[in-house]
């Protein structure tokens, strides 16, 4: 363990402190998750829980038109309904939108990272470093939430990945609840708390990825970062470079099959800056966009011909996944890991009441 990681590391841990006392507020937050899109006119069902049977519905210009009723919208309050296979938490509504009947689960907060947790960090990983994902997530989730739009957050891995009460394990569940209400804050503000999987021994400043400069998201130090994707080579080909730079609307120069990727310029983290590809030049978060389009793990990569030798999967920005994991192992906590990632933030209370325990016999049928 070296002296000077461990005195940064401690130096941040001193801002991680409560910023409001928990007075054990009941209630939690409702978030408004989108699980799925239906084409108009196309049905959707829903399996509710024992007895209440399967409702059919589908969108309309009018509304939503669900068991022979249009209405401009429709909701089960819960506790619990499946779709597609998966059983959820809470609620559900459904409303037409674009074209589109949207499926909306109305869940709460803790609840909701129930089903996020184990989508986003293995079961074996160290009970530290799942409590550090607990509170990142329910901090992403929370910076979320915009009461004008018809939903905070989707499902998939644009958001983050939430795949109901049939995941949940009871490590991950211990995480969620030794952290219950934690959040990041800067400035008296939710932080937009962000993560990958393996930063390849340095993380990435936000504006590399996302444009803009954050305090709290710079490049980092990450030497405990050792996970499957830390070192890696791949092929690229000409076809795929062709296919990659169309996708962003691009247009290699004629006569330029040959020319290999040539990286032009770094970012302060060494990623991709500056790329040149078939005769096509390309900079900042979009270079970064066009290296994810080869099929490449990381942006921390070098082109030798059309052979990438990289490090890392993932953007890079925030919390790396691996990195958690290798500073348990070396004795860290997870307050010492989210002031190592997210340098000058508080760990706050959202000030959370209790939360009621899993209806198992119906969350695992």
């Amino acid at each position: 363990m070296t002296h000077g990681l461990k005195g940064a590391l401690l130096a941040c841990l001193l801002l991680l402190v409560p910023l409001l006392p928990s007075r054990g507020q009941e209630g939690d937050l409702l978030l408004r998750v989108l699980l799925k899109e239906v084409p108009e006119g196309q049905e959707v069902s829903l399996l509710l829980p024992e007895g209440q049977g399967t409702v059919r519905a589908r969108g309309e210009a009018q509304g939503v038109w669900v068991e022979g009723r249009l209405q401009p919208f429709w909701e089960f309050p819960g506790p619990y309904f499946r779709l597609d296979g998966r059983t959820y938490r809470g609620g559900v509504r459904l409303l037409a939108q674009g074209g589109k009947l949207l499926v909306v689960n109305l869940v709460l907060l803790e609840d909701y990272l129930l089903g996020v947790l184990p989508a986003e960090m293995p079961e074996g990983f160290p009970q530290e470093a799942l409590k550090a994902q607990a509170v990142v997530a329910r901090t992403f989730a929370v910076n979320r939430l915009n009461p004008r739009a018809p939903y905070d957050l989707c499902a998939s891995e644009i958001c983050q990945v939430y795949l109901g009460s049939g995941v949940e394990t009871p490590r991950h569940r211990e995480a969620v609840r030794a952290t219950r209400g934690k959040v990041l804050s800067y400035q008296g503000r939710v932080i937009s708390a962000l993560y990958h999987a393996d930063s390849g021994g340095m993380t990435a400043g936000s504006e590399e990825v996302f444009q803009k400069a954050l305090p709290y998201l710079r490049p980092r130090p990450d030497p405990y970062a050792r996970g499957p994707k830390s070192q890696w080579q791949l092929s690229v080909s000409p076809e795929r470079a062709v296919a990659a730079l169309r996708a962003m609307g691009r247009t290699p120069q004629a006569g330029s099959l040959g020319d290999s990727p040539v990286v032009l310029e770094r970012s302060a983290s060494g990623r991709v800056w500056r790329l040149r590809l078939l005769g096509v030049e390309v900079q900042g978060p979009e270079a970064q966009r066009l290296v994810r389009n080869l099929g490449l793990p990381s942006a921390l990569v070098e082109f030798r011909g059309w052979q990438a030798e990289g490090r890392g999967a993932g953007h890079g920005v925030g919390l790396s996944q691996w990195g958690a994991k290798g500073m348990v192992e070396a004795g860290y906590g997870y307050r010492e890991i989210l002031g190592h990632y997210f340098p000058g933030t508080f760990l706050s209370d959202l000030l959370l009441g209790g939360i009621p325990g899993p209806e198992e016999a119906w969350a695992t049928r």
